[in-house]
């Protein structure tokens, strides 16, 4: 996938800061675009170890993809430089290395600060081994940070445009709710699985949503949730030639990622993996959301799956899993949609 350029980004800023009338006292929207970042510190720091491990924490591969993709996309801007359009940008990391001042590496975010919209992380340090040795310890914080805003974005848009499809069949069939994509129309459903998928040529996205009874205190775990994931994909996800169907990749020591979360102020099973075509070619990521819905005693899973071959799939991927953190329980479809990701739009 061909990206655009994060200068393009800012021509079209100009273009609206040269048009707008405002007296200063409304913040210009951020510009940029997503999972891209301006990183700005001395250029001998950015050339030195603590440098590299700046970029490498902000590159850190996106797990579970096919082929390997940066989580982040880096532009370099030297502190002469960045001013006036620069301070716009969404993502900005402001390094400053000095040992009169910091005796140990400290983090600070700040919102809006000079774009609505905007995101700006700070890292405080005496020297360069100190955030060399800062990131060996913390090797996705920086990544983490970002990819965790920009997917905050996404879901305060799902609030604002998505698939009325999506929302009102899982409203009225599984009393349930989920903010899809605007663009997934296309959908089957049954008594106890839902698939839905915006049926694009390039670039395709699939969510499905799946619930059975809960009965075992092992649900939460990889090995059962797998299970249940390859006997449903089995019996719904059909392949392109007879007999083909979806199922999970495990061999080669690909086991899927599991983590616990907290979404909501209830426990979340988050699972990460690659799915395949048991007797065809096509495969790809999956990101999945486990819940318990204590009021049907059942457990919820809620999955997006993306089939891009030949192209990029990160932002096809975290695109449908913001979409997975606006689910909601019975018990929550009453109460105000809070972002669980957190800052503001």
């Amino acid at each position: 996938m061909k990206k655009q350029s994060l200068l393009l980004g800012l021509c079209l800023l100009l273009a609206v800061a040269f048009g707008s009338c405002n007296s200063g006292s409304v913040l210009t929207q951020a510009t940029g675009f997503a999972y891209e970042v301006v990183v700005t510190m001395d250029e001998a720091d950015w050339n030195s170890a603590g440098g590299k491990a700046v970029k490498s924490s902000l590159e850190y591969p996106v797990p579970f993809l096919p082929q390997a993709e940066p989580s982040l996309k880096l532009t370099y801007c030297a502190p002469k430089d960045f001013d006036g359009l620069m301070t716009y940008v969404r993502n900005i990391l402001i390094v400053d290395i000095n040992s009169q001042i910091y005796t140990k590496v400290s983090l600070g975010m700040e919102e809006n600060r000079w774009a609505r919209g905007q995101v700006v992380l700070t890292m405080k340090a005496p020297d360069s081994d100190a955030i060399a040795t800062y990131l060996e310890e913390h090797p996705r914080v920086l990544s983490n940070f970002f990819t965790r805003a920009e997917l905050a974005r996404a879901i305060n848009l799902l609030q604002e445009t998505y698939s009325s499809v999506v929302m009102n069949v899982l409203k009225e069939k599984h009393e349930l709710m989920l903010n899809a994509p605007e663009n997934m129309k296309s959908y089957m459903d049954t008594t106890d699985f839902f698939w839905a998928t915006n049926d694009a040529a390039s670039g395709r996205i699939d969510l499905v949503v799946y619930t059975f009874p809960y009965t075992d205190k092992n649900t939460f775990t990889v090995d059962y949730l797998v299970a249940k994931r390859d006997s449903f994909m089995k019996m719904h996800i059909p392949g392109s030639f007879p007999g083909s169907y979806m199922t999970t990749e495990t061999r080669f020591q690909l086991m899927p990622e599991y983590e616990p979360i907290e979404l909501n102020g209830k426990y979340c099973g988050m699972m990460r993996g690659l799915w395949r075509t048991e007797g065809d070619m096509m495969g790809g990521p999956f990101v999945s959301l486990t819940r318990l819905d204590e009021k049907n005693n059942r457990v919820v899973v809620a999955e997006g799956f993306v089939y891009a071959p030949e192209t990029d799939k990160r932002n096809f991927l975290r695109r449908i899993e913001a979409a997975l953190y606006t689910l909601r329980l019975p018990d929550e479809m009453n109460e105000e949609f809070e972002n669980p990701l957190g800052f503001s739009k």
